[in-house]
């Protein structure tokens, strides 16, 4: 027998090569990038954040200011906040049983994950340009 006879899966998901659900292993794969991602720039954030303790106003206007931590920060916000939303949807699909409330707050987790990314990136590149 060939195994595209005892497969459960229909010709059309064989030929695209997807699951049931038809973008799982995707959003699996993109939580895990966001999730090492985020694991490599913790180190750098936390030295951010303990060379910011105790300092001035200025001072810290200063470091935030630099290049480097702006470009740091700015990668972190997008891994973290990229990686929130995809876990956030997928509670979401596996929890939330009724499809128009399902859509209504997928749609919602969408835009607060874009408020807050853009909210944070706008504040770091307003102290990285000195505005």
């Amino acid at each position: 027998m060939s195994g595209s006879k005892t497969s459960m899966r229909t010709p059309l998901g064989r030929v695209r090569s997807l699951g049931s659900a038809k973008a799982g292993t995707g959003d699996f794969w993109r939580q895990r990038l966001t999730a090492i991602a985020m694991v490599a720039l913790i180190i750098p954030v936390i030295v951010i954040v303990m060379m910011l303790l105790g300092r001035s106003h200025a001072a810290a206007i200063q470091i935030l200011g630099s290049p480097f931590v702006a470009i740091v920060l700015i990668l972190f916000i997008i891994a973290s906040v990229w990686h929130m939303k995809i876990g956030m949807q997928v509670v979401i699909e596996d929890y939330v049983h009724d499809e128009k409330l399902k859509l209504v707050t997928i749609i919602g987790n969408n835009f607060f994950s874009a408020a807050v990314a853009l909210a944070a990136v706008y504040a770091i590149l307003k102290l990285s340009f000195g505005v």
